[in-house]
């Protein structure tokens, strides 16, 4: 072989197996001092619907993790200690409006950003999100909310490393819900909607709108669809592998 040609054969080679790295960024505006370049950890988010099994993965995700050396965090939606308990009784009365209620939920993910989420990515932490901003943005536009508005509001959120949709169909839902609590939740219903009198035709209808605004979500932000209809070990092994890449440097497809 010429030595040119086993020149750039090599130099090919170096480009297939390097992966590129992906830089730190903010959607939008971000956070104010925040160096996104020491921000050394993973940040990896499971979405889905409530019974879509998201708890369960991130808990064995959990275990795969640290049995593997790595330390790792968890958030989610009502967890700060700033605010969780004030939106919790805020629902119970349902004495919000829709604006008040998603800025609510905005100053609760704020919150957990600020002081959970970049200190420890600063730390070179892994940090598992059980959800993220876009069940709160498919819940809020459903409910009618201006997306512009929304997609600005939510620009303080870092790009996560990795975000995986757990894809349940709402007829599979609501057996999975009644099968664990034996009832439906108000919120995950949509009763405040009045898309249904009866609590169980407004889950259905409340499930597969949100499901389409995680369609539209998703052809947005790109995050990775995950079969959710199969065996639990399944849908972990599929989630170690892709999880495994990103801790490679490899940009998931």
């Amino acid at each position: 072989m010429p030595k040119s040609t086993s020149n750039q054969r090599r130099r090919h080679e170096a480009r297939v197996l390097v992966p590129p790295k992906t830089p730190r960024r903010f959607y939008g505006h971000g956070i104010p001092g925040v160096d996104v370049d020491k921000l050394a950890g993973k940040l990896i988010v499971v979405e889905g619907a409530d019974g879509s099994g998201r708890s369960t993965q991130i808990r064995w995700l959990v275990e795969w993790l640290e049995g593997c050396g790595h330390s790792t965090v968890q958030v989610g939606l009502k967890r700060s200690t700033l605010v969780s308990e004030e939106l919790n009784r805020a629902q119970q009365g349902n004495i919000l409006s829709h604006t008040t209620l998603s800025l609510f939920y905005a100053t609760d993910f704020a919150d957990q950003l600020e002081n959970i989420i970049l200190p420890a990515l600063r730390a070179g932490q892994m940090v598992l999100a059980d959800r993220y901003i876009y069940t709160l943005m498919a819940r809020d536009i459903v409910r009618g909310m201006d997306k512009e508005w929304l997609t600005n509001l939510y620009g303080m959120a870092l790009v996560p490393d990795a975000v995986f949709y757990l894809q349940v169909a709402p007829e599979e839902l609501v057996q999975r819900a009644f099968a664990k609590y034996s009832a439906l939740d108000y919120w995950e219903s949509g009763m405040d909607l009045g898309l249904a009198r009866d609590m169980f035709d407004s889950f259905l209808k409340y499930q597969a709108l949100m499901a389409e605004q995680f369609k539209r979500l998703q052809r947005i932000y790109g995050f990775h669809i995950i079969d959710g209809f199969r065996a639990v070990e399944e849908i972990n092994a599929e989630l170690r592998k892709k999880i495994s890449a990103v801790l490679a440097g490899h940009r998931l497809k």
